[in-house]
């Protein structure tokens, strides 16, 4: 027994000292000498887009946040299945995702300019920050260096994903597996101020939370009776603003409607049920968010050092949806 604890702590410990080896290996201006326009050539792809439809800043976002949380910002999100494999790209938490185009878009350019240098993995870390940004939301520097995955696997997304059915502890624990704290769970929750949801991510909340036909008690009565006028029983094709009223505009409503118990999520909800999480949630009511918009940047950082490829590690991509 004291031989497996031992072996236990070991891999914990090994487990640590790869990720933060991993994670010092991204660097600011790691492209400098290489690649000096990246980033200026990135954003422009992203506000060619998002100029024209605000709605995919919601989901630039959060392709970056399911890349990274299954195998780590490696960029398998972005493969394509093959007639061999079933790729990330195609798990039902996935399906909703848009704006490869935007990538793909990118991409094109800096292999004009910089071919075979820069990896997807870091074009969708830069084009998550740039979209957040041109809705008015914050900016943040991004450090670079990752090198793109070559697997990519329906069933680990289907896994490793948050849902929005979590509760506070799979919640902690899906974090605190990927090195991410209670602090960033709930700055990183705060993305949802932007974007829809399908009414099968909170039917249940609805009309049937415990099975026996009843409703959520932890959701407001008045905002269940509005999202019933919208959201049928079963419905899997409408979607609802997830902040009615600015789910185009990045800003710290979110936590208002937390606070309201108007979070369309059971994952939301559970925000309220911690004393760090209720904590933070009232502190950014009280403040008018004035720390949020900092914070958020710090946690896309954090998340974007989780399980980095890097050095000869991975590959860089000629095109982001297939393997070399």
């Amino acid at each position: 027994m004291a031989s497996l604890k031992f072996l236990s702590i070991f891999i914990v410990y090994f487990a640590i000292l790869l990720g933060f080896v991993n994670s010092q290996g991204l660097e600011l201006g790691f492209y400098k000498k290489t690649c000096p326009n990246l980033e200026a050539i990135v954003k422009k792809a992203v506000a060619d887009f998002v100029s024209l439809d605000p709605t995919l800043a919601a989901p630039l976002l959060r392709m970056h946040f399911h890349d990274c949380f299954v195998r780590g910002c490696d960029g398998s999100v972005l493969l394509n299945s093959t007639k061999s494999n079933k790729a990330e790209k195609d798990a039902i938490a996935n399906l909703s995702l848009r704006g490869f185009q935007v990538i793909d878009a990118a991409k094109s350019a800096l292999e004009k300019q910089c071919p075979g240098t820069v990896s997807c993995a870091d074009i969708l870390a830069l084009v998550a920050r740039d979209a957040v940004s041109l809705i008015n939301g914050p900016t943040w520097q991004v450090p670079l260096g990752r090198r793109d995955g070559r697997v990519s696997v329906l069933s680990e997304a289907t896994t490793n994903l948050p849902t929005p059915f979590d509760n506070f502890t799979t919640l902690k624990t899906r974090f605190g597996a990927l090195g991410l704290n209670v602090k960033d769970l709930v700055v990183l929750s705060g993305g949802h101020t932007i974007g829809v949801s399908h009414c099968f991510s909170f039917g249940s909340r609805l009309y049937n939370f415990t099975g026996k036909g009843d409703m959520d008690p932890n959701m407001d009565k008045n905002y269940i009776a509005q999202l019933k006028t919208k959201c049928k029983p079963n419905d899997v094709t409408t979607t609802v603003e997830m902040d009615p009223g600015s789910f185009k505009t990045f800003d710290t409503d979110y936590y208002t409607l937390v606070s309201k118990r108007r979070g369309l999520f059971v994952s939301d909800a559970t925000l309220l049920t911690d004393k760090q999480t209720r904590t933070y949630v009232s502190a950014q009511l009280s403040s008018n968010g004035s720390t949020f918009f900092e914070d958020f940047g710090v946690s896309m950082v954090n998340m974007g050092k989780i399980g980095v490829l890097n050095g000869k590690s991975g590959e860089i991509r000629k095109r982001c949806a297939f393997i070399n």
